[in-house]
């Protein structure tokens, strides 16, 4: 079976969607500051290839902070709302000390935006500027604290946009206009400042309009036909909860054996491998701590639960080439007695791979560690699930097949990425994957018996061979690279 991939289009507009629910914004958020970027590039004289860069650089903006939302979760609470109101500021001022704290977590966002750029072979000026795109003009961003000419333009293009798109949402064009004003010759140069304010009532009122010229963009520019790997969708989504990591793509494999099994064609094999990496995506809405709460949900909670496959619906009327395999990806939760959700559809409605897809993440997450719970042994989870089909909830035949399968697939490592995986020692494999968890130095020194000395140097190792900084740019690079 061929692997699940997107257009690269197509998965510059679903990181876009994903980082839009990340940071609270509604779900055309981005797509409207990259088309207020790209005009602003244009009437600052920018040619063509530099209003796409702007345009991609809009979209993939927040592609990095499910990477710091534990970090933002621990200092702020609601991780999603937090980011929401200091955007819109409305945020209540932060103190110097939490402040300061934000520094590191700002550059967890941006190394890890500009590895997914640069892993989906986007220009370098994107990448750059992805990896400054918290800098000001005056030498007060972060987190390099990079000033004037020294930040790529691209950046300010994105920031002026980002900020009237954001701020007149929440305040109105009067409010957003001033605070550009205000910023002039400091978040950015006031030549932009200049031109964004003589276009901007025009601006607002082609976005009102809905008459925008996303049609004219070549965001793939030289590799218009290039694919994107729909499992680096599910890994970005999974930095967000470090204890998730990988769920997608182990419940994508036992989804597309488990059709295979039943003797389903081929592509309904691979509509299911690719709707299973993708089931996931609205997570990204929810803030980390009602995924991490101990004990039974609310009322409320579960409310906000049954959204996470809604997004995944709004997902595939937004962007064209995964309309079908999101659709189905909005089916993971359903069940056949009807007390799933969202639809809360039952019986005949529920297609065959739908059951498959529901029953395997159903599987998958009972053999998995959560925050409130241990996972389940193999028999476990095979009799919970069972039990659960006698009861109407699953399609027997379905779980059969799942737990055949399951119990007879071999688990080998997917190939590393060549030179990647020769790259790190055994040992330092093993330090990794105890990281990636969100483990601490300390309690993976525990898990491994080892001193968190050693435990130390094999991290500083493996982000020194892996060419990054931070545990969370080394998590998506293992993942994409096969290592875990």
């Amino acid at each position: 079976m061929p692997p699940s991939t997107a257009g690269l289009t197509d998965a510059i507009l679903a990181l876009a969607f994903i980082g839009d629910l990340s940071m609270g914004r509604s779900t055309d958020h981005s797509r409207r500051a990259a088309c207020l970027a790209g005009w602003l590039a244009r009437e600052c004289g920018a040619d063509l290839a530099a209003q796409n860069h702007a345009r991609a650089t809009a979209l993939l903006r927040w592609s990095g902070c499910t990477a710091n939302a534990s970090g933002f979760a621990e200092l702020l609470g609601d991780d999603v709302a937090a980011r929401e109101a200091m955007m819109a500021q409305t945020l209540p001022p932060l103190s110097t000390q939490t402040q300061s704290l934000i520094v590191p977590l700002a550059l967890i966002h941006c190394e890890v935006s500009g590895d997914i750029a640069a892993t989906m072979g986007m220009p370098a000026r994107v990448v750059d500027a992805l990896r400054n795109v918290f800098e000001r003009f005056d030498g007060k961003g972060m987190p390099g604290g990079h000033e004037g000419d020294a930040i790529p333009e691209t950046v300010f293009f994105v920031n002026v946009a980002s900020d009237l798109e954001i701020l007149s949402h929440a305040h109105g064009r009067d409010t957003a206009r001033a605070f550009v004003r205000s910023q002039s010759d400091a978040k950015y140069p006031a030549r932009l400042v200049e031109t964004a304010l003589r276009h901007a009532d025009h601006w607002f009122d082609e976005l009102a309009s809905g008459d925008l010229d996303t049609p004219t963009w070549q965001l793939a520019g030289h590799h218009r036909h290039a694919d994107v790997p729909l499992s680096l969708l599910a890994d970005v989504t999974e930095l967000k909860l470090p204890w998730l990591a990988g769920f997608s793509r182990r419940t994508a494999d036992l989804a597309s054996r488990t059709a295979q099994c039943l003797a389903l064609d081929t592509d309904t094999q691979a509509q299911l491998h690719a709707a299973a990496l993708l089931h996931g995506i609205g997570r990204a809405a929810l803030p980390n701590r009602l995924w991490e709460t101990d004990g039974k949900l609310s009322a409320d909670q579960w409310e906000k639960v049954r959204l996470v496959p809604y997004w995944s619906a709004r997902a595939a009327k937004q962007i064209d080439g995964l309309r079908l395999t999101a659709e189905l990806a909005s089916y993971a939760y359903e069940r056949l007695d009807g007390s799933g959700y969202f639809r809360g559809v039952a019986g005949p409605a529920l297609s065959t791979p739908q059951r498959i897809l529901a029953a395997a993440v159903a599987f998958e997450a009972l053999l998995a560690d959560r925050p409130w719970r241990r996972a389940h042994s193999f028999d476990e989870a095979a009799g919970v699930l069972s039990r659960e089909a006698g009861d109407g909830k699953f399609d027997a035949e379905v779980v059969a097949a799942i737990v055949a399968t399951a119990q007879g697939q071999t688990l080998r490592p997917r190939a590393a990425a060549p030179g990647t995986g020769s790259l790190l020692s055994p040992r330092e494999i093993d330090v990794l994957r105890q990281i990636s968890t969100g483990l601490s130095n300390k309690e993976a020194a525990r898990a491994l018996a080892l001193s968190p000395s050693t435990v130390r140097t094999h991290v500083e190792s493996i982000f020194r061979k892996l060419d990054c900084s931070t545990r969370a740019a080394a998590t998506l690079k293992a993942l994409t690279a096969g290592l875990l």
